[in-house]
């Protein structure tokens, strides 16, 4: 009898940490379809799609090859009056990465996974948010918003103003 040699095809697997890029990558690709944040220059934005509540976009900084963004709703935690959901982005352009760096739905990371949580609770926290703001863009540009709804918002002299920056360390 013949015995026939049998061969499982091997297929890579990704490891969290890729799998975490690969999320970066995606959401870069998302949030530049939607709003072209590269382009738009430092201050606040609002799209109004008329299908749900108005998002505010805050381009807070433009780097040589970064962007930093805030993304939000124009609604306000009723106990800390913090615009909630709000998520702060880095937008790396010559990686086409865009990173989550810390979210705001409800509670502080630190409340999450405490002060000083190991490297894998670090790591699963940045998917959850990373994983969270890709369905989130996806939902913005469900519901109609994008380049074509989004202003700026003026100040009474007619320039663009810098939003609030809030000193945060970490990723949460």
């Amino acid at each position: 009898m013949h015995e026939v040699a049998t061969r499982q095809a091997s297929i890579p697997r990704l490891g969290r940490f890729a799998w975490l890029m690969g999320l970066y990558a995606e959401n870069f690709r998302r949030i530049t379809r939607l709003f072209e944040p590269v382009d738009l220059a430092p201050g606040m934005y609002v799209s109004s799609s008329g299908s749900g509540p108005d998002v505010r976009l805050d381009v807070l900084y433009q780097h040589a090859y970064t962007t930093e963004l805030r993304l939000t709703y124009t609604m306000r935690d009723p106990v800390t009056g913090e615009p909630d959901p709000s998520a702060y982005l880095r937008l790396y352009r010559d990686a086409r990465q865009a990173e989550a760096t810390h979210c705001y739905v409800g509670r502080r990371w630190q409340d999450v996974i405490g002060m000083y949580p190991p490297a894998a609770e670090v790591l699963d926290h940045r998917m959850r948010m990373n994983t969270f703001l890709g369905k989130w863009i996806e939902y913005l540009a469900e519901n109609g918003h994008g380049v074509a709804t989004l202003r700026p918002v003026e100040d009474g002299v007619g320039r663009l103003p810098l939003p609030p920056v809030r000193a945060a360390a970490g990723g949460g």
